[in-house]
């Protein structure tokens, strides 16, 4: 399993950039260069404003219909790139702002996606080494900020299969907890939103190893992100995610399905 290498962020605001200007040089509008790709316009922007690194295919594509002979292509290939992806790689943020199908696999803590405000700042209070303050909000204030995608005008596929223990882990205290349940409740009925409960005393659990998310982007790509104590990785081998595919679907048909999941939430909350 190799993770894809992530590029310097600066360099690929900067290759956006030149792609841009060699767009604008040939007179062609975002929209129209994607049609003469078979892409979307906003993928376009997406490779301008820096949010998605170009791959070398496309760079070479771009090459050809921007008649650059070959500049593009060779920036991308000497881009300085970071072995390492950070917990939250901006690669992996860019991919699930834009997937149109997106499936994830938590046993540790509450997707998030999912989190409320208190809940996030409860698992960044609990972050060893400690954070400091301003770090801590700034975490906070970013994962607030990618749940923009549980509200996107065209509703995308959304799910989720949680570990029964992470509703019984009380991070941040009662009151955190079961305004985190109520939540949860809540996006049980979010257009395109499923969420199903692992509950406990499986015989046979298909998510042993852990957690990992799939996602589908707009041009159809598959890909996998799994994250470690000390790094992240970005799975792009069809191989590779078409595994963590298969576990997913099996952990649905282990899984509470999602009637049953609002009954349990219920359960908990009454329990309260």
């Amino acid at each position: 399993m190799h993770p894809r290498k992530r590029k310097n962020a600066s360099s690929v605001r900067l290759v956006g950039a030149l792609t841009a200007q060699f767009r604008r040089s040939a007179r062609l509008t975002q929209r129209e260069l994607g049609e003469r790709l078979g892409l979307h316009e906003e993928t376009i922007a997406s490779i301008e404003q820096g949010r998605r690194p170009l791959k070398p295919d496309l760079a070479e594509d771009l090459d050809r219909i921007l008649e650059t002979k070959g500049a593009l292509a060779v920036a991308v290939a000497n881009m300085p790139e970071v072995d390492k992806f950070p917990v939250w790689a901006a690669e992996f943020i860019d991919y699930e702002r834009e997937a149109i199908d997106l499936s994830t696999y938590e046993n540790q803590v509450v997707p998030g996606l999912l989190q409320t405000e208190a809940y996030a700042r409860a698992v960044f209070r609990s972050v060893v080494p400690l954070l400091g303050d301003e770090e801590a909000e700034r975490r906070v204030s970013a994962r607030l900020e990618r749940q923009c995608i549980l509200h996107h005008k065209v509703p995308r596929t959304l799910s989720f299969i949680i570990s029964e223990a992470v509703l019984m882990d009380h991070l941040g205290g009662g009151t955190v907890h079961a305004e985190q349940l109520r939540h949860l409740r809540l996006c049980t009925d979010l257009p395109g939103l499923s969420l199903q409960i692992m509950p406990f005393g499986r015989q046979t659990h298909a998510g042993l190893e852990g957690p990992f998310v799939l996602l589908e982007t707009a041009d159809h790509e598959h890909l996998a992100y799994v994250e470690a104590h000390r790094g992240s990785m970005l799975i792009s081998d069809p191989d590779e995610v078409s595994i963590l595919a298969r576990k997913y679907a099996m952990l649905r048909t282990q899984a509470l399905n999602p009637d049953e999941t609002k009954g349990e939430l219920d359960r908990l909350l009454g329990e309260r």
